[in-house]
């Protein structure tokens, strides 16, 4: 029997694939939908024992390790530090790890299920179209709690203002619509969730079994339900806006007119005064 062991890490935000891929020898020029793999010789100095195992780097900052320990993920980590400064904060979070198995054997029949798949023959393709899903998932994975805890705050603010108050600032609220936009920019541009990897296009195998692993992750499904809550806190926030935007003007209304009657006294007593 053989067996490929799948961890999938929302590493960063971004990465510049073309930076690291100088750093290995490659010339090649990547483009949005391309991964840098690298692989046995390519991984010698960095692993100890690097044979049959496989790392895929994608430009939205997720990372595949194939076959590797963690001390062994760790090392690559502080290598691609090194390698771009950028990456220096970045770090892997037990909160946005993925696990995948496949296992082949005569003995097995296809079949796909959350963390395992097994089949009877290999097929190279399985490596490459799991570790797209598995990267766009543990994206998704870690937009989807980005927003979570975005809606957690926003339901602070909803509270106060059932209190007839409220607590937001312009600076939060700019902040807060500016958080909305990058996960929907995350999702939509970085991700390209409804896209098919070339390959696929080409090969009428590689796009089923490309569509029958996004169904498993409920990747289309996952995507719509970040865009409606994007859409949703986008609303929300520009009620706040309005809200706050109301209670300035207010203020401004009040200043305005206590202004006035501070005039209107002030006159009152220079006359009064002048009369005496």
């Amino acid at each position: 029997m053989e067996n490929w062991n799948f961890i999938a890490v929302a590493f960063s935000n971004e990465i510049n694939l073309n930076k690291i891929s100088s750093h290995f020898g490659i010339t090649k020029k990547f483009k949005w939908e391309d991964p840098l793999v690298l692989s046995d010789h390519r991984l010698n100095g960095i692993l100890k024992v690097p044979e049959n195992k496989t790392i895929y780097i994608y430009h939205y900052g997720s990372l595949v390790f194939i076959n590797m320990e963690y001390h062994e993920m760790q090392d690559f980590i502080k290598y691609l530090q090194e390698i771009d400064e950028n990456l220096k904060n970045d770090e892997i979070s037990k909160e946005f790890i993925d696990e995948y198995r496949v296992e082949v054997s005569k003995d097995y029949e296809y079949a796909l299920y959350n963390d395992l798949m097994t089949a009877n023959t290999f097929v190279p393709y399985y490596l490459d179209i799991l570790s797209l899903i598995l990267s766009k998932s543990i994206a998704l994975h870690k937009i989807e709690l980005n927003i979570e805890k975005l809606l957690d705050s926003i339901e602070n603010v909803i509270n106060y203002l059932d209190k007839g108050k409220f607590s937001m600032s312009d600076l939060q609220i700019y902040k807060t619509s500016a958080k909305i936009l990058r996960y929907k920019y995350n999702t939509i541009s970085y991700l390209m969730l409804l896209d098919k990897p070339k390959s696929a296009w080409d090969n009428e195998d590689i796009e089923k079994f490309f569509s029958e692993v996004s169904s498993l992750f409920e990747i289309d499904d996952r995507y719509k339900k970040i865009s409606h809550k994007s859409e949703t806190l986008q609303d929300i926030t520009t009620v706040f806006n309005s809200l706050y935007h109301e209670s300035r003007g207010t203020k401004l209304e009040i200043m305005v007119i206590i202004l006035i009657l501070f005039e209107l006294i002030l006159g009152i007593v220079q006359l009064f005064g002048f009369k005496l």
